[in-house]
């Protein structure tokens, strides 16, 4: 078989897809599959192949046409179109091809690959951009998608033209995996895919052996954290979709009852939207920017609890890495991380209120839960080791390398 994986410099590839694409490619070593990473609107001058271990990296460069808009939908078809050019070019080996695209804007190139090649397109639902926009509230969006086009604002119009490519990039596509059932079923009824074209992977990761070299009291010495001090650890991009500003609530009725308490910020973003939400409680707040993996590791290892309440999540990584840690977490019931997260077993959920106005988290509800857990060493044991299990169970390379590969194979059986 031969695999294309199609990537793009997005912020996504940072965060999310490109973790995606790096364990995707690692778990399919040894699996018999011809893996072809394709870079496209690479920063590269010129087109080039560069071959690895066990497989190639294409790097295919962005080209400005003079006579379309600059990131206007004419000049990403015309951008598309062109790669394929390249692609007839330079694929010698047509034997089970597969075209495997990451990025929900790439309508177009699904139908002109089929178009092109005797070929299957696959196409991984990763994110949606209503849901970044509207904090995944699904409320919103079918009030939107209801309205008759004369009566939407901008921003609405944009979201309904942002709805249509996605659903017609998943209608093109032969196969289309969802990291989550939320997901699968989101396709199925609001976007009308046939559920047989509907796979369910989710997400898996390396262990961390080869990553953690200390403990978590040695750790905690080395960070100057003392025995009596309790850590709860945020992970992601500082935006309104994850939730922060609801935590850094919620956090401050917790030191009301545990003063030695610490809340550890791991991530980028706009740190002055949130600098305002910590004052009188700078002191008890850390913000470590965005940090390597083995520091990143580091500190799901001294943590006590991890927290997400985010409004919107595929698969999320965090939680994998978190669960991988042995760390039990809170999260919010938004989208895949409530079926992520098995409540009073791995971690609690925090449920999401939604209506057509706004999303919003009881911050009392996130406090008591937090305290719950930081006040119950026993019931912070016993979420740890079940979360570990459940990574093991769910989410390992092993899990996931076996899903893709069946995948994969199942396409042309």
């Amino acid at each position: 078989m031969n695999l294309y994986l199609f990537n793009a410099p997005d912020r996504a590839a940072v965060y999310g897809i490109g973790t995606y694409l790096k364990a995707l490619t690692h778990a399919l070593e040894g699996s018999g599959i011809n893996v072809h990473v394709v870079n496209l609107h690479s920063a590269r001058i010129e087109f080039e192949i560069i071959k690895e271990s066990y497989y190639e990296i294409w790097h295919v460069p962005e080209v400005f046409n003079q006579n379309t808009f600059n990131g206007s939908l004419q000049q990403l078809e015309d951008y598309c179109r062109n790669v394929i050019y390249l692609l007839r070019l330079h694929i010698k080996d047509t034997k089970d091809l597969v075209f495997h695209i990451n990025y929900n804007h790439y309508r177009f190139f699904a139908k002109e690959l089929k178009t092109a090649f005797d070929c299957k397109v696959v196409a991984t639902v990763h994110f949606t951009k209503w849901a970044l926009e509207l904090q995944g509230n699904l409320t919103l969006l079918q009030t939107i998608l209801s309205k008759p086009d004369d009566q939407k604002n901008t921003s609405e119009e944009w979201l309904s033209v942002c709805f249509e490519n996605e659903q017609n990039l998943y209608k093109a596509a032969d196969q289309v995996i969802t990291l989550s059932h939320y997901t699968q079923n989101l396709l199925q009824n609001d976007y009308h895919i046939d559920l047989h074209k509907i796979k369910v992977i989710p997400n898996g990761l390396d262990d961390i052996n080869s990553f953690i070299s200390k403990d978590k009291e040695s750790l905690r010495k080395q960070m100057l954290i003392s025995d009596k001090e309790r850590i709860i650890l945020f992970a992601g991009r500082l935006e309104k979709v994850k939730g922060l500003a609801f935590l850094l609530k919620a956090f401050r009725k917790v030191l009301e009852t545990i003063p030695e308490c610490r809340l550890i910020i791991a991530g980028n973003g706009n740190y002055d939207v949130y600098y305002q939400a910590c004052e009188d409680i700078w002191t008890h707040v850390t913000w470590t920017g965005f940090l390597s993996k083995s520091k990143l590791y580091e500190l799901y290892t001294v943590a006590d609890i991890g927290v997400m309440p985010s409004f919107h999540e595929q698969c999320s990584y965090v939680a994998i890495e978190m669960m991988r840690h042995g760390l039990p977490i809170i999260g919010s019931t938004s989208t895949g991380l409530k079926e992520m997260i098995i409540d009073s077993e791995t971690g609690l959920h925090i449920p999401v209120i939604e209506d057509e106005e706004k999303v919003e988290i009881d911050t009392s509800i996130l406090a008591e839960k937090m305290l719950y857990l930081l006040q119950n060493p026993k019931e912070r044991q016993r979420f740890g080791k079940n979360a570990r299990k459940r990574y093991e169970e769910c989410y390992s390379k092993d899990v996931f390398r076996k899903n893709m590969c069946h995948f994969y194979r199942s396409l042309y059986e």
